[in-house]
């Protein structure tokens, strides 16, 4: 190798003599070209000699240079384009796993359950269908880790085909499903954390906590978020246990529709959902839950409980007063319909106060989702495309409440708790 560059240096130190030489001869030539006519023939044709050596030099330097500079470069380039299209497409595919293994829901270990939540260091809260505790995934992301009771039924395969489709559902206003564990008896669910925890803690409270246009917000963002549920899934999912408590607030307070221990997954060309498992919470359970002599169970049974939301959240009290002696102070929709229509008792005292115009477009929505007869109610789709002008927004039939207040002081014994209700099945003949 060192013997072939010093013999091309060698060489190209001759070209600068061979050039000098070519420049001379014609010079020489010129002084003879006044002689004869056969020297300026000779002339022009060492002209011609001249440039045809000169290009023959200047292809070889070319070569030379070629071979020495531009080889190198070229082939260097050329791998770089390779690395840089390799490098690339394994970015590619690596960011399209990273963002398939966000989209599925992970499945843990009950191992890795006890070691994101610390063995349930934190627990969070309580329900019926188990506990609640804080855990922490690897890059400081906190999760909530609802783990199911020994007496739930949400174990085997419909456990995990139902995970399967909620855990691809990504809305603004659903809960994440982080990932899930079944192992045995052994069951858990891994939701994104919610800070702000859930509705119930601010519109239940003395002094209200949201200005009006944003319980608006938060009222709109719940109705999306049912919408999304009932209309924008490969499946209709049916929550079936809309209340306040499963309304999760994030760090910005945008609601978030949690808790699908009860949801049913339909196709959605199914009009009729059988009623043989029906459950809900009392004081926002549809009264199609109960009895199949109110209507047949569909997405209309959530657009009651939200319409019971609703009213919880424009008046800041529960709909049910377990405490109250009659059963017009017990159930607070047929005072709130009342006073909307101008036509209360005089024995009904209703406290004096101004009703601000995003109250009453809540309490007028929350009353139409609320009528008895399922084909009353309007659906979510319709609710998301109320506007604000409640001008236009008429007064509903007066719905049957004495239903709901003798069933709420029969059975509602916590207002938190969740109650699984025998329906007759649609099936019966009865």
């Amino acid at each position: 190798m060192f013997h072939e560059n010093f013999e091309s240096s060698e060489f190209l130190s001759l070209i600068p003599a061979v050039f000098k030489a070519e420049m001379h001869f014609p010079a020489c030539v010129e002084d003879y070209t006044g002689l004869n006519s056969h020297f300026q023939l000779i002339f022009r044709l060492s002209i011609v000699v001249i440039v045809v050596i000169e290009i023959v030099q200047l292809v070889i330097v070319l070569l030379i240079i070629g071979r020495l500079v531009l080889a190198p470069l070229a082939l260097w380039t050329f791998l770089a384009h390779k690395f840089w299209t390799i490098w690339s497409s394994n970015d590619a595919v690596e960011k399209f796993l990273q963002a398939q293994q966000s989209l599925s829901p992970i499945r843990y270990a009950y191992t890795d359950i006890m070691a994101i939540t610390r063995h349930f260091k934190e627990q969070l809260g309580r329900g019926g269908f188990g506990s609640v505790y804080k855990g922490e995934l690897p890059g400081s992301h906190f999760v909530a880790v609802k783990l199911l009771s020994g007496n739930s039924k949400c174990h085997g395969d419909d456990f995990i085909s139902e995970v399967s489709t909620i855990g691809r559902i990504h809305h603004l206003n659903v809960v994440r499903l982080v990932g899930f564990c079944s192992e045995g008896s052994k069951a858990a669910l891994v939701y994104e954390y919610m800070p702000n925890k859930s509705l119930d803690k601010y519109i239940f409270s003395s002094n209200r906590y949201f200005s009006w246009q944003k319980l608006n917000t938060i009222a709109l963002g719940v109705a999306r978020g049912i919408d999304y549920l009932h209309r924008g899934c490969d499946m209709t999912i049916l929550h079936f246990d809309i209340k306040p408590q499963n309304i999760l607030l994030d760090q910005s307070f945008v609601p978030k529709v949690s808790d699908f221990g009860l949801a049913k997954l339909y196709p959605k060309e199914y009009n009729v959902v059988s009623a043989s498992a029906a459950r809900g919470t009392i004081g926002y359970i549809a009264p199609e839950l109960v009895s199949r002599n109110f209507g047949i169970i569909s997405h209309k049974s959530d657009v009651y409980s939200f319409g019971m939301l609703l009213i919880e959240m424009a008046s800041g009290r529960r709909n049910v007063d377990t405490n109250a002696d009659s059963s017009s102070q017990n159930y607070y929709p047929s005072l709130i319909y009342d006073k909307l229509g101008y036509k209360a008792e005089e024995e009904i005292k209703f406290e004096s106060f101004e009703m601000n115009e995003v109250e009453k477009k809540l309490y007028l929505v929350g009353l139409w989702c609320i009528q008895i007869r399922p084909s009353d109610r309007p659906s979510m789709n319709q609710v998301v495309q109320i506007e604000g002008d409640t001008d236009h927004l008429e007064l509903p039939p007066k719905p049957f409440f004495s239903w709901s207040s003798s069933i709420s002081r029969t059975l509602h014994s916590d207002n938190t708790a969740t109650t699984q209700l025998s329906v007759i099945d649609e099936d019966d003949s009865s």
